[in-house]
């Protein structure tokens, strides 16, 4: 008896943990930096008793940070962005993958299994959601597309884990929802980001041929 009881306890606490997994996953797909964070400081004022120590560290937070304010630059910068994003393709799942890993250990009911590949496979989608969409904007010259989307990015991503520390049911529900509309708007941008390769590939190939003649690129 004693068991079947603790094996019930597991699994409501699994599924309590469950949706801050998942929210963490998709807002690491996005900048994982900012999770890592933010959840670092809500778990070292006491705000949560979720975080596990380990994000909780001095120097995880300040390398969080350093990072975080790296990416909120580059981000903002036409080209820059993408080949950011390009960088980071198996840095957001990975970094998806161990917070929510982490969190699950935390509570001793999830294994580190399941949760990483909750965090890392919601990472990976979000993460897929950003790119394609900011090779989408980079087809427009100029750079304030990039910089609105950027802000309305880090704000989101600030405000969803916030509310997923209060709220992680109603949290994991919004970014399903944010997670699948990027999905299908993605799929709609598909066409433009070829165009983009193309065009991209052209420039290349123009340069190229304009260093070996010695004319300028047409």
């Amino acid at each position: 008896m004693p068991r079947t009881r603790s094996s019930r306890l597991v699994t409501i606490t699994s599924v309590s943990v469950l949706p801050l997994v998942f929210t963490s996953g998709w807002a690491s797909g996005i900048n994982a930096y900012a999770v890592v964070l933010l959840l670092g400081i809500f778990g070292a004022t006491g705000l949560t008793d979720e975080v596990p120590e380990s994000l909780q560290r001095t120097d995880v937070l300040i390398a969080a940070g350093v990072l975080f304010l790296c990416e909120a630059v580059a981000d903002k910068i036409p080209y820059v962005d993408s080949l950011w994003d390009t960088a980071h393709t198996v840095i957001r799942p990975v970094s998806g993958a161990v917070v929510g890993a982490l969190l699950a250990g935390q509570s001793g009911s999830l294994s580190d299994l399941a949760a990483g590949a909750v965090g890392g496979s919601t990472a990976l989608a979000s993460h897929a959601v950003k790119a394609g969409t900011r090779m989408a904007i980079n087809t427009s010259p100029e750079p304030f597309t990039n910089v609105a989307m950027s802000t309305a990015e880090d704000l989101g991503v600030a405000g969803i884990i916030t509310f997923a520390i209060f709220h992680p049911e109603a949290a994991a529900i919004i970014a399903a929802v944010l997670l699948f509309l990027g999905l299908f708007m993605l799929y709609f941008l598909i066409s433009r980001i070829r165009r983009f390769l193309r065009r991209r590939a052209q420039r290349r190939e123009e340069r190229r041929i304009a260093h070996r003649t010695g004319a300028p690129p047409g």
